[in-house]
């Protein structure tokens, strides 16, 4: 989008995709491979930018919540998904704006629900368009 003009300004967006990447790492590690609390507060001090502070509430977090940062991801990937899906079918007629209220207004329901939402979203613009 050229929001960031120079590497020191694109360091909060880099950061922020390394705390992403870590919760990925820190949560299996945790449920599945056995991690102690001081493997998982490890991996987040030596791979992001986050204060003590923040370490220790994420980890609070996904130590009590198994999988949460995993079913985060596979939901940002299928609303990734979902999105280029309406951009292909719709075209010049894509409304980000339009999308973005779809999807927030939502809530939370399962993502082959959503799925058929946007579908019928898709649908209904396209209708409207002829």
């Amino acid at each position: 989008m050229g929001v960031y003009r120079d590497p020191f300004e694109a360091f909060g967006s880099l950061s922020t995709e390394m705390w992403r990447a870590c919760r990925l790492v820190v949560d299996t590690g945790i449920h599945v491979m056995g991690w102690t609390y001081e493997q998982a507060r490890a991996c987040f001090t030596g791979n992001t930018a986050l204060a003590d502070i923040n370490i220790d509430t994420e980890l609070a977090r996904y130590i009590g919540a198994p999988g949460g940062a995993v079913a985060y991801k596979v939901g940002e990937l299928r609303i990734v998904e979902i999105r280029r899906r309406a951009e292909q079918r719709l075209g010049d007629r894509f409304d980000i704006r339009a999308f973005h209220d779809l999807i927030l207004a939502q809530g939370q329901v399962p993502l082959s629900m959503l799925d058929a939402i946007a579908d019928r979203w898709i649908e209904a613009q396209l209708a409207r368009a002829e």
